[in-house]
């Protein structure tokens, strides 16, 4: 028995899609990210938001470099979150001195 015996899978005239690397930019943006709510809220943030970006760039490129364009986006949206929290918070900081201010000049001050 020879080879031409047996059924050959049928060639529809293009190669295999092939695998592409993870983006280590991806990896790098989703990793700040988490690390942004938890160790370094400020400079892991602002990580996240620019190697997410530089990431979706790469992977949505024609053709396209590397996969993890979920990765990149779930670092982008970390980011701008916790982005978001810091300017909320420093917010609420400012209010709270105002009228701690406010009551305290109110009151007659510290002497009374």
């Amino acid at each position: 028995m020879n080879q031409s015996d047996y059924p050959q899978p049928p060639n529809y005239g293009g190669m295999p899609p092939i695998a592409l690397p993870t983006s280590t930019l991806a990896l790098v943006s989703m990793i700040a990210g988490i690390l942004g709510f938890t160790f370094f809220p400020v400079v892991a943030s602002i990580v996240a938001i620019i190697t997410g970006n530089m990431a979706r760039k790469e992977t949505r490129a024609v053709p396209p470099t590397a996969s993890g364009d979920g990765m990149a986006t779930a670092g982008i949206i970390m980011g701008w979150i916790q982005v978001g929290l810091a300017v909320l918070g420093i917010c609420c900081a400012i209010a709270y001195f105002v009228f701690f201010m406010g009551v305290v000049g109110a009151s007659g001050g510290f002497n009374n």
